[in-house]
């Protein structure tokens, strides 16, 4: 009896087909249920504002972009006329920062309060991950995470969750959504999740860059409400 070796191997690459899918399958399906993964996070940090400490003209600004100042160094002075005087009024650095952006001229006239410049602090840099609000509960405080940043693509920083905001991204947008109209369509919303990054010396990180995050996923236990003063 002759054997049709085309047929064999046809079916033995068709069994691997299968095998080798139901393999990666089951690893997706693994890894989707011990991890909840998003890409819609980036690297954050606190905003530093440098305002102008009074009303008049810039003068002496050393403040440029790429800089690093320690807290309260002067980075430029406003020339304050009073009269018939002048005075001198320094610009102060609120804290430790650097600068990534700059509008001030040397002078320019600017009244008191208007930003000059715009600041980091590039060592304490955070990631904020937005968190559909149906996935919320698979998240908790302290759970690890590894953090994929799209300028970095072959390497894996960690970190772990440091706070849940307790309101919606959409709570501070600038155009709040709202359901007063009749044609109010319900969207799912999102909650900012940050996270610390432990320190690698191979990323260089700035604000606003792209990253993707997995994060190890709490029990879902349903959550049972309690009424006021019942106890815990």
């Amino acid at each position: 009896m002759k054997v049709n070796w085309k047929r064999w191997i046809g079916l033995v690459v068709a069994l691997a087909v299968v095998v080798g899918g139901g393999y990666y399958g089951y690893r997706f399906w693994r890894h989707s249920q011990e991890y909840l993964t998003t890409d819609d996070a980036y690297v954050d940090g606190r905003q530093i504002v440098i305002a102008a400490p009074a009303s008049g003209k810039v003068e002496d600004w050393v403040g440029r972009v790429g800089s690093t100042f320690p807290a309260g160094a002067t980075v430029g002075n406003i020339e304050v006329q009073a009269g018939n005087s002048t005075s001198t009024v320094a610009i102060p650095v609120p804290e430790h920062a650097t600068i990534v952006a700059r509008s001030a001229v040397d002078g320019e006239f600017v009244a008191a309060g208007t930003p000059l410049a715009y600041a980091y602090d590039l060592s304490h840099l955070w990631v904020t991950a937005n968190v559909k609000e149906t996935d919320l509960r698979r998240v908790a405080v302290g759970a690890p995470v590894t953090i994929h940043v799209d300028a970095y693509p072959n390497l894996t920083l960690t970190g772990r969750v440091t706070q849940i905001q307790p309101a919606t991204a959409a709570t501070f947008a600038l155009i709040p959504v709202n359901s007063d109209t009749a044609n109010f369509t319900k969207v799912t919303q999102v909650v900012p999740v940050r996270i610390a990054i432990n320190y690698s010396p191979l990323a260089s990180l700035v604000p606003g860059m792209n990253v993707t995050v997995s994060i190890a996923t709490a029990p879902t236990n349903p959550v049972v409400a309690k009424a006021p003063g019942s106890g815990h």
